[in-house]
């Protein structure tokens, strides 16, 4: 099997740069538009991050599987109806699901979330993490954003420019990751 290829030998979808930076009563998600099978950009302008919830209180980025990360958003949508808004209940109950349900084990995605009070990342292997520095990133390039953001975040305040400039470094760097930001304030 190449990192070209998931598991189940199919060729997979690369997408994306997902960020999150959270400064005191303000959070941002942001994430880039592409979508890339192989060495192909199948599409520019893909919407990766989005409020979901009641009164959209919640954004969610995504990246892995479309079709995995819109599973999990329709749960998490489903458990912060269940428990009241409470993002960090909800993202704990979907986790354990995640890891523990047959079919949902399976799904390949990782997912960025936030309310005003949490900046959380959330994976299939039960994990929900609170980053250190209220800086999290995920996807193809995420390590050049999430570094970015680090290095901006000692001389810049805002989240949004902080976010901003951290996805234009991952464009630079990473052919996976292109410059069409959809960005969601909390």
């Amino acid at each position: 099997m190449s990192d070209q290829t998931s598991s189940h030998g199919l060729v997979k979808w690369h997408s994306t740069t997902i960020i999150g930076v959270k400064r005191s009563d303000k959070t941002i998600i942001a994430g880039d538009g592409q979508v890339s099978m192989g060495n192909t950009v199948m599409k520019p302008n893909a919407t990766k991050v989005r409020r979901i919830g009641s009164g959209g209180k919640v954004v969610a980025g995504f990246a892995g599987a479309t079709a995995d990360a819109f599973t999990l958003f329709e749960r998490l949508e489903k458990k912060l109806e269940q428990y009241s808004g409470q993002l960090l209940r909800a993202a704990v109950e979907l986790t354990k699901d995640w890891r523990t349900d047959k079919y949902l084990r399976n799904l390949e995605a990782l997912m960025i979330v936030a309310d005003k009070d949490n900046l959380l990342v959330l994976t299939g292997n039960g994990d929900v993490l609170e980053p250190d520095g209220g800086i999290a990133a995920i996807g193809s390039g995420g390590n050049y954003a999430l570094a970015a953001a680090r290095a901006l975040a000692e001389y810049e305040d805002d989240p949004e420019k902080i976010a901003r400039k951290a996805m234009a470094v991952a464009a630079d760097l990473c052919v996976f990751t292109n410059g069409n930001v959809t960005l969601e304030t909390v």
